[in-house]
């Protein structure tokens, strides 16, 4: 018996464990939350990819992908940078796509974010414009 006050507990939820991330951008927070609110599973920076190696078989660049969505077996990249200074990324996307071809990647630029989150209710200003 219970003292007063108290509840009894008849039954257990089980909540899902929510991945604990620090994002580097407040958009990939925001798109984390969006895809929380679908149930749609996610890893933020799970693995960091080779690029290109130098004469001696060193690391010269790498590549870090924002999201890995594992039901869609697809990583994605956010970028809210100009359209003109998204060459870097777009580079990157590239060597990626060239030497992983069996691998699935999707680049969301500013545009894409903003739609996005005009969509669902995401007020715009917390996209920044930077990266």
């Amino acid at each position: 018996m219970l003292g007063p006050g108290c509840l009894e507990i008849t039954e257990i939820l089980l909540i899902p464990e929510r991945q604990i991330a620090t994002f580097a951008h407040p958009a990939e927070e925001e798109f984390a939350r969006l895809l929380d609110f679908y149930g749609v599973p996610w890893e933020y920076e799970p693995r960091t990819f080779v690029l290109t190696r130098d004469d001696d078989g060193g690391l010269k660049s790498a590549f870090a992908p924002d999201f890995y969505l594992p039901q869609e077996d697809m990583y994605v990249e956010l970028t809210t940078m100009s359209q003109r200074q998204i060459s870097r990324k777009n580079r990157k996307i590239r060597q990626f796509k060239e030497n992983y071809p069996g691998l699935k990647i999707q680049l969301l630029n500013r545009r894409h974010l903003h739609s996005l989150m005009a969509k669902y209710g995401i007020p715009l200003e917390q996209v920044a414009h930077t990266d």
